[in-house]
């Protein structure tokens, strides 16, 4: 008999409604079920709407369409019992570690004797006996995140929402939360019924979760959901470790093919074209730097081993992978980054035929810098205002994406000598050199 959902999702949506009536949509329709006694994990890139869809799971957001249902009833009448922690300590700096806790207790209407019985017991779960009368700007940045546990934990959720709760702490205290909470969740320390965590952190999310989903983003969709398939606690040096953290590199590095997860019958499906091609935000100067990176240590590396050695955040280090995989520049293969032939040409070259090579391949493989070249060309003074592609952006794009695709594309573009641009009156200008531009390259 299967297990009945705690929180099921059909077909939600959220959108924004522009100024001219039109919408931009942020979480495309999405059915999602969560059932008891699991941790889940939702990874994405930034943008991909991570904590758009938990708020709209918890009831804090409404969907634009859809419904969300709480044990089968809809979660504006069920009166759903979660707790959140947010990604920021959010206490409340005037009242002590111990008032901090009973908040949420003396605002469902608790008596003082109950909540401060129970208060007092999650404090020293979570291991801050003592620290009762201690006010937050006394904490460390770890122990505030512990009383922010410790006040989510105090109303028994059934289900324990965190948005990046590690993401403020530095790697060892973070490391040890993480150890920390799974030893309450195994040894069942706390009444909570599920954990609903959005993480960036790929590696995190393997190490906490049975479950991961992974959202692509333009609009918010998943790509991917499935079973981690370890017994807690998870070992970061078991060979189902290292291959689910590669795999979920390789879905995060490759947004437009459908792979399997390891284990799964069957290779990676047909390849399904965005309605429009967006720009990861890498500058160019990154990009040369990752190729140098590469090509000093032989042309191939571990996207994870790379990423770990560098001390990059996921976030940080994917942008400027995506780019060099839409330029042409690596192919990435079961969570590993291989330099191509043009990669390693660019890698290897000198800043002049750098910027041949880069306007070659953004002209062959950028769709929106290869209409700005045509369209600049298509003019009789090859001049033309800014607001002309920001306008046909905005189209595909929410207002503040549509201002970073602007800002990566005229950083590409100027790199690459295929335009010039003037802030001051917001014209872009063919460039003086940029007539051979679509020509072969003799350097490549």
């Amino acid at each position: 008999m299967a297990t009945q959902a705690i929180i099921q999702a059909q077909a939600v949506t959220k959108f924004y409604t522009q100024p001219d009536g039109g919408k931009i949509e942020v979480i495309a329709p999405t059915d999602l079920a969560i059932e008891p006694g699991t941790i889940v994990a939702l990874l994405g890139p930034s943008g991909s709407g991570k904590s758009t869809l938990l708020r709209m799971l918890c009831g804090l957001s409404q969907p634009s369409s859809g419904q969300v249902l709480w044990h089968g009833k809809r979660v504006t009448d069920a009166k759903p019992n979660v707790s959140l922690v947010f990604q920021g300590f959010a206490l409340f700096p005037w009242l002590t570690v111990l008032a901090n806790v009973e908040a949420p207790l003396e605002a469902r209407g608790m008596g003082e004797i109950e909540r401060r019985k129970r208060a007092l017991k999650v404090l020293d779960t979570v291991g801050l006996d003592g620290f009762e009368s201690a006010y937050p700007k006394e904490l460390s940045g770890g122990m505030r995140q512990r009383v922010g546990f410790a006040r989510a934990l105090v109303v028994e959720p059934e289900v324990l929402f965190m948005d990046e709760p590690f993401s403020a702490l530095d790697v060892l205290t973070a490391e040890n939360l993480r150890n920390e909470l799974i030893e309450l969740w195994k040894n069942k320390r706390m009444t909570t019924n599920t954990i609903f965590i959005v993480t960036h952190n790929i590696e995190e999310a393997v190490l906490l979760a049975d479950r991961i989903i992974v959202l692509g983003r333009n609009p918010g969709h998943i790509r991917a959901d499935f079973q981690v398939g370890m017994t807690h606690p998870h070992d970061h040096k078991a060979p189902r470790f290292t291959q689910l953290v590669d795999y979920i590199y390789k879905v995060l590095t490759q947004p437009d093919q459908q792979i399997a997860p390891p284990g799964t019958p069957g290779a990676a499906g047909a390849r399904t074209k965005e309605k429009y091609q967006m720009l990861p935000h890498a500058r160019p100067g990154g990009i040369a730097g990752f190729l140098e990176l590469l090509a000093d240590r032989g042309g191939h590396e571990d996207l994870y081993r790379m990423s770990d050695e560098l001390s990059m955040e996921v976030d940080d280090l994917l942008p400027i992978v995506d780019s060099a995989v839409m330029l042409d520049y690596v192919a990435v293969r079961e969570g590993d980054v291989e330099i191509t032939p043009v990669g390693r040409a660019f890698a290897e070259a000198d800043i002049l035929n750098r910027k041949i090579l880069f306007r070659d391949a953004a002209l062959k493989n950028i769709s929106l810098l290869r209409f700005m070249d045509t369209t600049l060309r298509s003019k009789s003074n090859h001049t033309i205002s800014d607001e002309f592609f920001h306008d046909i952006l905005d189209e595909h794009f929410s207002e503040k994406e549509t201002v970073r695709q602007m800002e990566t594309a005229l950083n590409w573009g100027r790199y690459a000598e295929i335009f010039d641009y003037d802030s001051d009156t917001g014209r872009l200008h063919l460039a003086d050199n940029s007539e051979h531009a679509g020509e072969p390259n003799p350097h490549a």
